[in-house]
């Protein structure tokens, strides 16, 4: 464990030196501190209790490749599971929010003054009233949320589709803050809604929808828009077509979504997302005179793709698109986007992630990130920025101590806040997760407190406390994709003493894939999963640095998108239940 001190910008004085001599001088860390001095209560069964979380990235791109400099950034800005990334501005500050689905809280928000150091500042939906998940499957709930500043009104607006509820948004005057309840949108359809606020004060939503007529085949979808009262909160008039289909109807495109709408230059730019979530996604863009008139497509259309690169290329990226552009204060133009960095072009376990990089303009007026064979950068500069010592990419290090009395914005439940299955306060600095009559195959809260894996080589470790009633309550570190694609480094109770085990779940109930019984002295464990990319690697000890590895070279493809199917990465985390998969 190791103790890191945030950057705070306050005047050095003498008292100021004095708290932070007697902080450093007096062990912060929870991890300097021996079991018998922590364990200053009685354990109850049926209660795990976790004193900490670590998660260490470990990629070799980011080790091999060292930054040249401190104007330069790593690609992607959000590692690991951000899809859909969405990014706004007042003119000084930025805003960027991306898809939660299932999880809660919803839609992550982040902050930057530059476009490249970004900090999280919370969650846009934050309370059971605003995120209705009942039922919902992993891969369900909220779909694409865009975010939007109207300056005439000085208000962020955040719209987004609810899969099972309907489209609806959200508001506020302080992005900082809390945002308002959710004002549902009846007669905006489909998915994928965004706004558009015009310079002579009105207003739009743009959105992916049925076309005129119907669906011609599998697939065929189209963007349609809708005039929008900002007083009166609701649509105006009936919904009209944009585009159909996509850029070529002859060529039957599939699933064009995500749309955004724009005003640059006098010129009306509607771009697009086209061909799938897969790896032949891509942006497309078209132009109009007006927000209502014909859209027409730009002739070098997609303006972001990597569809047709050699798949045996080096490190490729694929399934780039979802996109949204943003001026820079500066004047220069960038896009957010998303893409998938899969390994030896295979398969990959980090889901959808959030890239960064510049815009490029065509002689006729036309944005794109990409042309011909141009390869996406996994290294860029941005002149005049200097990158922050902490920041969201690359290699970094996580240490949860649970010595807040709320969880940090790492961590995300399945469903709700589930505050009823855990504690950080019943014995401060401890994670105190109840075993629920609910199992992680099931679509309803679980005991379930997760993060994000965000490297393809990483490790993390937890130390749990935990005396199980029964053979039935389990407790210990879930590596999950969807309800039935998960790995479980799990502690039971045996006939004689615990039991640890790997456990593969699936729709057919759980496998166990390596077991060893330990005594059952109440001494505490410690969890390790190593992850190498292709393949896991699971221990287990009672001491730091005396690992004793339980199963190895676990297949990492089982988790995949490639293998299962869904919008999310896979998530790693504290789990417990009294209930058999």
């Amino acid at each position: 464990m190791h103790l890191h001190l945030p950057f705070i910008k306050i005047p050095f004085s003498p008292l100021f030196n004095f708290f932070l001599i007697l902080c450093l001088s007096t062990s912060c860390s929870k991890g300097s501190r021996t079991t018998e001095e922590k364990i200053k209560f009685t354990p109850k069964k049926s209660i795990a209790y976790f004193d900490y979380f670590t998660y260490k990235g470990e990629d070799d791109f980011y080790a091999e490749n060292p930054l040249p400099g401190d104007e330069y950034f790593y690609n992607p800005i959000l590692p690991g599971w951000y899809s859909d990334p969405s990014i706004c501005t007042n003119g000084e500050d930025y805003f960027l929010v991306t898809s939660s689905f299932s999880y809660f809280p919803g839609v992550p928000i982040f902050h930057s003054k530059d476009l490249v150091n970004w900090k999280q500042i919370g969650h846009v939906l934050d309370r059971p009233s605003q995120l209705p998940l009942d039922d919902q499957k992993v891969s369900e709930g909220i779909f694409a949320p865009a975010i939007s500043y109207n300056p005439y009104n000085q208000t962020y607006y955040m719209i987004t589709t609810n899969i099972r509820k309907g489209n609806f948004f959200v508001k506020t005057k302080d992005p900082f803050g809390e945002w308002s309840e959710p004002v549902w949108l009846p007669d905006v359809h489909g998915i994928d809604p965004s706004f558009f606020f015009d310079d002579d004060g009105k207003a739009y939503i743009v959105n992916n929808d049925e076309p005129d007529g119907g669906s011609q085949y599998d697939g065929h979808r189209a963007i349609r828009i809708l005039e929008f009262d900002v007083e009166k909160e609701e649509t105006v008039g009936t919904s009209k077509m944009l585009i159909n289909g996509g850029v070529n109807l002859d060529e039957k495109p599939i699933w064009i979504e995500g749309p955004h709408l724009y005003k640059i230059n006098g010129k009306y730019l509607l771009m697009c997302a086209e061909g799938g979530t897969s790896v032949n996604h891509r942006e497309v863009i078209f132009s109009s005179n007006s927000p209502m008139g014909e859209f027409k497509p730009w002739s070098n259309n997609p303006i972001l793709t990597q569809k047709h690169l050699n798949p045996e290329r080096s490190l490729p990226i694929t399934c780039a698109g979802h996109a949204d552009l943003i001026q820079a204060k500066e004047g220069d133009w960038w896009a957010v986007f998303l893409a998938c960095r899969p390994i030896e072009n295979e398969f990959e376990n980090l889901g959808r992630e959030t890239f960064l990089m510049p815009v490029k303009w065509s002689e006729d007026g036309f944005p794109y990130m990409t042309q011909g064979d141009e390869l996406i950068p996994r290294i860029i500069k941005r002149d005049g920025v200097k990158r922050s010592e902490e920041n969201t990419f690359g290699n970094f290090e996580k240490a949860e101590n649970f010595d807040s009395e709320t969880l940090g914005e790492d961590w995300m439940t399945l469903r709700s806040p589930i505050k009823e299955l855990y504690s950080l306060t019943e014995n401060p600095g401890y994670l105190a997760l109840n075993c629920a009559d609910v199992s992680s195959v099931e679509r309803k809260p679980s005991a379930f407190v997760a993060r994000r894996m965000q490297h393809h080589r990483f490790e993390s470790t937890a130390k749990l406390i935990f005396e199980p009633s029964d053979e039935n309550e389990a407790a210990g570190v879930l590596l999950l994709k969807d309800e039935t694609h998960q790995y479980f480094l799990s502690v039971r109770k045996a006939e004689s003493g615990r039991k640890i085990s790997v456990e593969k779940i699936s729709d057919s109930g759980s496998e166990i894939l390596a077991s060893e019984q330990i005594e059952s002295n109440g001494t505490p464990l410690l969890l390790k999963v190593v992850s190498n990319g292709k393949t896991y690697d699971f221990y287990y000890g009672e001491e730091e640095a005396q690992w004793k590895l339980l199963a190895g070279e676990v297949d990492a493809f089982y988790l995949s998108t490639a293998n299962s199917f869904g919008f999310t990465g896979t998530m790693i985390g504290m789990y417990t239940s009294k209930k058999s998969f």
